[in-house]
């Protein structure tokens, strides 16, 4: 097996004798592999800094995005939560199909194993590289951003009984803020997809909420918070006002306002003669 560790170590520089083709095969393969040390280890870093740099490039890159978005249907829960995150490099650079876009929404939409990690497997974590690949489609202007918003609300909207642990909030409200920076998004279409939320979180104003409801308000939450500061694309960077922000704000707030009702007293409503349940 090819020794990505010295690789690394070595500035990332292709080893001497060997075929690229060859190389990347096997970094695909690394990058569905049930041992977390190989699967996000030296070989993740490997094949991030080649696609980057471009040694990985033109039908290279393609083919091994074709092969991602078939992962999207592989039974290892492994391989399908790692293909996100290897099709987020290629679509940085630049590259898309726009079968992979059908097939990252298709399995984003329904995947129902969203542990964050597994004591054998180590991270697997779902929702949060299927929102790092969301959002780097949101930031290509050849991909219409109104369904991908749609699709977040659709991840949050499904029945769980993982309650998010690993920040999975956090990286879904940075990858709905950073479609939500698109220029071309007009002040309706930044916040339509508020309203199915807004309609499934209205039955649970008072009293105990789902799993699934909980990880909404939480990740709306964290949402407001970005459209009131900006969103970095990369870590480190300079962060971008949202298209829309003060109007996200509102729309966010106005979704909020029923489950923080019963946070306590002074939240406003527009409700009237309504009584509070007891606590």
């Amino acid at each position: 097996m090819t020794n990505w560790r010295e690789i690394h170590e070595n500035d990332c520089a292709l080893p001497p004798g060997r075929g690229l083709d060859e190389l990347t095969a096997e970094l695909a393969e690394a990058l569905g592999s049930p041992d977390p040390e190989i699967r996000d280890g030296y070989p993740y870093a490997v094949l991030d800094a080649w696609i980057r740099s471009g040694v990985i490039d033109g039908e290279r890159c393609l083919a091994l995005g074709d092969l991602m978005a078939e992962r999207f249907t592989d039974p290892r829960i492994e391989a399908r939560t790692f293909a996100p995150l290897v099709l987020r490099m290629i679509v940085n650079q630049g590259g898309t199909r726009p079968g992979w876009l059908d097939a990252f929404a298709a399995w984003y939409r329904a995947e129902a194993d969203l542990r964050g990690r597994d004591d054998t497997l180590g991270w697997l974590h779902a929702v949060a590289h299927g929102a790092d690949l969301l959002g780097a489609f949101g930031l290509r202007p050849e991909v219409d951003p109104g369904p991908l918003l749609v699709l977040a609300a659709e991840r949050l909207l499904a029945p769980t009984g993982y309650l998010f642990a690993e920040r999975e909030d956090d990286r879904l409200a940075k990858a709905v803020a950073l479609v939500l920076t698109r220029p071309d998004l007009t002040p309706e279409r930044s916040t339509a997809w508020l309203a199915p939320i807004a309609e499934a979180l209205a039955p649970y104003e008072y009293g105990p909420m789902p799993v699934w409801a909980s990880n909404t308000v939480r990740t709306l939450r964290a949402l407001y918070l970005l459209a009131d500061l900006g969103v970095c694309a990369e870590r480190g960077g300079r962060p971008v006002p949202l298209a829309h922000g003060e109007v996200v704000k509102a729309g966010v707030a106005e979704v909020l306002r029923l489950p923080l009702r019963q946070a306590g007293d002074g939240i406003p409503t527009r409700s009237k003669g309504v009584e509070r349940p007891p606590m």
